[in-house]
């Protein structure tokens, strides 16, 4: 392995392999819209309405710069369903209902991947390296990708601790604000961090994520 490729891997980052916060900043427009129509109307039909066409035109616009049409369906559902609770109970608090349950279902399945050995974080990026599970054979990175994972558990916990209270307080424009300050800001810094954590887990001779160090035996 020669100098240049690892100088090459250690300028690829997280970010680069997660796609970025871009995203999460597109998921953070319909809440926004939802409690926004709720405020100026009063009314929960109008803020769905007004939280579903956004959602279709980010969706519309998240498929024509090339994102896969199940992604973009799956986040209209999500809206949607938020939206079908919220009506449903007629408390506008319950947009979030989904949000929190998908955070804290979020953390507990990645403190099991953890605790299986298959820390998360390398599933993902060992899919999208095409690595299949030959990193899990390399114990360096094994390693590395469950301490980063810690970083991923400890934003869905962040989320449900923030979350929880607000929306059991029925605080809903706290909720709108925190859907934002929590979404694209603490996966910005989820990623960064993540990233220090598993570069700082492997050691200099390391050859760096693409190339796992699978031993013979």
């Amino acid at each position: 392995m020669t100098t240049t490729d690892r100088r090459d891997d250690d300028a690829e980052t997280l970010a680069d392999l997660l796609g970025g916060a871009r995203g999460a900043i597109d998921a953070t427009i319909p809440p926004v819209a939802f409690v926004a129509g709720w405020l100026l109307s009063g009314e929960l039909w109008v803020a769905t309405v007004v939280a579903l066409g956004l959602a279709a035109l980010v969706a519309v616009w998240q498929w024509r710069k090339g994102r896969k049409p199940r992604a973009v369906l799956l986040g209209v559902a999500g809206v949607a369903v938020a939206a079908m609770i919220a009506l449903r109970t007629g408390r506008a608090e319950d947009f979030f209902v989904v949000q929190l349950a998908a955070n804290a279902a979020s953390a507990l399945v990645w403190v099991v991947s953890i605790a299986f050995r298959w820390p998360l974080l390398g599933v993902v990026v060992g899919l999208i390296l095409r690595q299949r599970g030959t990193w899990r054979r390399d114990p360096v990175l094994l390693r590395g990708y469950a301490l980063a994972s810690w970083v991923w558990v400890c934003q869905y916990v962040i989320r449900v601790a923030i979350f929880g209270p607000l929306w059991w307080s029925g605080d809903v424009v706290s909720l709108a604000i925190a859907r934002v300050g929590l979404s694209w800001p603490l996966v910005a810094l989820c990623l960064v961090v993540s990233w220090f954590v598993l570069r700082r887990s492997l050691p200099e001779d390391h050859p760096g994520l693409r190339h796992p160090q699978v031993s013979a035996a």
